[in-house]
């Protein structure tokens, strides 16, 4: 076993620096000009009437929304808090939407009702529910609700400092934007809430809690260019195809080769979360890298992530005294400073480092308010309700499930 360890390792290594050797193709230029295409030809929708533009972004803007609905799925491993979990994103998904497009409306007076805003909003959307798995379980129900109204002007704030504030940023698939704006403002949450006690909750999955995993994970890892291409023109739309499922592939390898360096055996929760960490990682140097780079992208990227999710995440959690429930932070937040440090070497966009430690300082902070304010409206909470179906829903009733041991133990709640 110790010389296959050896010999995964070396081939990987092999396989990555041959990818790392292949030059990129094109050059993403600063946002004060038009994106280029790898063919050198501006990024115009020209040639499309403006019909066949709406039922362009028609189609991307259900298949966000179809991939918000299986972030659900992405987290219902935990057997007792299944139910939870969809309430949860549908509440937060509620909240934040609304208060994204109410903002944009009442507040700054845009016309929001138009393909592009609606897109931005579910985008929106969909960072807060990937947010809501670093605290998953550890606030009352309603305070899902809650949480996404506080999101949407802290998404909002991030999007200015990328987009309005400093110019050049290179992000079009979201690596800063949705990624990090998600894991970090997650740890700003916990960071306040402090909720140790989570730590102690009993989780129990099943085979079949872990195959919605799976499906879900497979699902997003097919529709993911439809997330990354819904606001780009259309004739970046099948280069950006092709350098994100490169980029996945990469780490569909990686993540197989480090989950059996380290493990031995493949970890089913580990792999399917970090199979998509190539995906997180192409988001900033998207259309700046040809399909090869892109794999040799998705290739580190995968490693990274399953290194983080095996090595870091104990560590971590242990030593700030808080639990990543969904270890988000080893798929969303790392790989994504990944992803804006190649948007910076790959698309000559330096401005990416600063656009970085804004989107930390942003996210931390308007989470760490976040978190003080769930913290006051939580009031108690017994442990035997965190991560439970129990305390919300009729009809719930404990079910058997395996331990580890073999042993079969009806769920503790």
């Amino acid at each position: 076993m110790r010389n296959f360890n050896k010999n995964m390792l070396k081939l990987f290594i092999l396989i990555f620096l041959v990818n790392l050797l292949v030059p990129t193709v094109a050059v993403a230029q600063s946002l004060e000009e038009t994106y280029m295409t790898p063919l050198g030809e501006e990024g115009l929708t020209a040639d499309t009437t403006h019909l066949e533009d709406e039922l362009h972004k028609w189609n991307k803007n259900m298949d966000v929304w179809f991939m918000l609905m299986l972030v659900a799925f992405l987290m219902l491993f935990i057997k007792k808090f299944e139910w939870g979990v969809c309430l949860a994103v549908l509440l937060v998904t509620a909240g934040s939407f609304i208060t994204f497009m109410a903002i944009k409306q009442f507040v700054f007076g845009e016309f929001v009702w138009t393909q592009d805003w609606t897109i931005m909003a579910v985008f929106c959307a969909i960072t807060v529910v990937i947010a809501i798995g670093v605290f998953l379980g550890t606030i009352k129900m309603w305070q899902y609700f809650l949480a996404g109204i506080l999101f949407a002007p802290a998404w909002i704030a991030a999007d200015w400092w990328m987009f309005s504030y400093l110019e050049g940023v290179v992000d079009p698939g979201g690596s800063m934007l949705v990624h990090m704006v998600a894991a970090y403002w997650g740890w700003g949450v916990i960071l306040t809430l402090r909720e140790k006690r989570a730590f102690d909750v009993p989780v129990f999955t099943t085979t079949h809690s872990v195959s919605f995993v799976w499906l879900a994970s497979m699902l997003l890892w097919v529709l993911w260019p439809s997330f990354v291409t819904a606001l780009l023109p259309a004739d970046q739309v099948s280069w950006a195809m092709f350098t994100a499922y490169m980029a996945g592939l990469g780490s569909i390898i990686s993540t197989y080769v480090f989950c059996m360096i380290w493990q031995k055996k493949v970890d089913p929760l580990v792999f399917t979360y970090a199979m998509l960490a190539g995906l997180v990682a192409i988001g900033s140097p998207l259309v700046s890298v040809d399909p090869w780079t892109a794999l040799g992208i998705g290739l580190a990227a995968g490693a990274l992530s399953a290194t983080c999710f095996i090595k870091l995440h104990p560590w971590l959690c242990a030593k700030l005294g808080v639990l990543d429930v969904m270890a988000v932070h080893n798929l969303h937040g790392i790989p994504g400073i990944f992803g804006a440090v190649c948007g910076a070497i790959f698309a000559g966009a330096m401005i990416n480092f600063v656009s970085l430690v804004g989107i930390l300082v942003i996210s931390l902070v308007a989470g760490g308010i976040t978190g003080v304010i769930l913290r006051v409206t939580r009031g108690e909470m017994e442990i035997g309700s965190m991560m439970s179906d129990q305390a919300d829903f009729v009809g719930w009733k404990a079910e058997p499930v395996a331990t580890e041991d073999g042993k079969v133990v009806v769920q503790q709640v």
